[in-house]
């Protein structure tokens, strides 16, 4: 169907083309499969160690933990790919003497210079995305995204959804969970 929701559908969602996420996640798959296949298919990192590197190119050493928080990732998924990272030489890890538990991490040359590389064409591609808006409509998504994911932290803190995902069991791959009627 993919109609357009109105302003009042987009309030009071009445099927799944009127809910904001299922919209959001319609502008990120017809865009980000670009992104993707540059970073992918062009240098051989993943999105997820195309974030990493970016950070990492804003700061001069930080935490593994640190960084998981800064992208917000579960601190699981950042080790792997600093690991990837690593063994692409990438990415330096540093081990505290006092305290073997703390990883320091930073870009190799190498991952500085694939950054120098791979952002300007990944900022084109955003760029040429983001041409098909007038200015002033540019400036109104920017804040309409900013209030939005101030309003979704907000939520979380909130605790406006108690349900958790049980992955270790492998969550709802592996059964229908029965619900009490």
């Amino acid at each position: 169907m993919n109609a357009y929701p109105t302003p009042d559908s987009l309030l009071n969602p009445q099927c799944l083309e009127d809910l904001l996420l299922y919209r959001l996640s319609r502008v990120v798959r017809a865009s980000s499969g670009m992104a993707t296949r540059l970073v992918e298919g062009g240098f051989g990192i993943t999105r997820r160690e195309w974030g990493m590197i970016g950070m990492l190119s804003q700061v001069e050493e930080i935490t593994s933990s640190q960084l998981a928080e800064r992208l917000h990732l579960d601190r699981v998924r950042t080790s792997r790919g600093l690991r990837s990272l690593t063994e692409k030489k990438l990415v330096e890890r540093r081990q505290l003497v006092a305290d073997r538990r703390e990883v320091h991490v930073r870009l190799s040359n190498s991952g500085r210079q694939l950054f120098g590389e791979l952002f300007p064409r990944v900022a084109r591609l955003n760029g040429d995305l983001l041409d098909g808006l007038p200015a002033e409509h540019v400036d109104v998504l920017l804040q309409c995204l900013q209030r939005l994911e101030a309003r979704g932290h907000q939520l979380n803190a909130q605790g406006v959804v108690t349900d958790k995902a049980d992955r270790r069991a492998g969550g709802t791959r592996h059964r229908w969970p029965e619900r009490e009627p």
